[in-house]
């Protein structure tokens, strides 16, 4: 499977900072984004708030100019920023009195928000969830099963 430049660098820089225990979900150096834009925090300015979808003046001018940040643009990079925190348990935007995990760096929290966003990824690139091994076992889940799994 051929695969984007940009979506093998964020892959990558995101399984360092999952393996070096550098990644932190309200750290916005250190959250899926961050890590992606090489823990800069410059990317919090394209919007309000942390987790939010919603563009502020600064994030549609970048948005409108067809600025890119390591290859994604302004409302991409709140995209993956948003499916990172609701895969790791959090209640969108982020906000003191919002739901949130109770250990938000625990390993098994973290992966869950990292599986989410490299299908989100691929789906960007178009390209198959390099994730899902069910080709590889020749296995389908039910919907129905799919459907339990995200109310856990």
């Amino acid at each position: 499977m051929k695969s984007t430049k940009r979506l093998d660098l964020a892959i990558e820089k995101l399984y360092t900072a999952f393996q070096n225990n550098s990644l932190h979900p309200e750290c916005c150096k250190q959250c899926a984004v961050g890590n992606i834009l090489d823990n800069n925090d410059s990317w919090k300015h394209l919007s309000d708030q942390h987790g939010s979808l919603n563009l502020n003046y600064v994030g549609l001018v970048n948005q409108n100019f067809g600025r890119k940040f390591n290859g994604y643009s302004p409302i991409e990079l709140l995209q993956i920023e948003a499916q990172f925190l609701k895969a790791c348990g959090y209640q969108l935007p982020l906000h003191y009195k919002n739901k949130r995990p109770k250990n938000s760096t625990d390993k098994d929290v973290l992966f869950l928000g990292l599986s989410a966003v490299v299908k989100f990824l691929c789906r960007l690139d178009e390209l198959p969830d390099v994730m899902d091994c069910s080709e590889l076992f020749q296995y389908e889940i039910k919907p129905k099963v799919i459907e339990n799994l995200n109310v856990i």
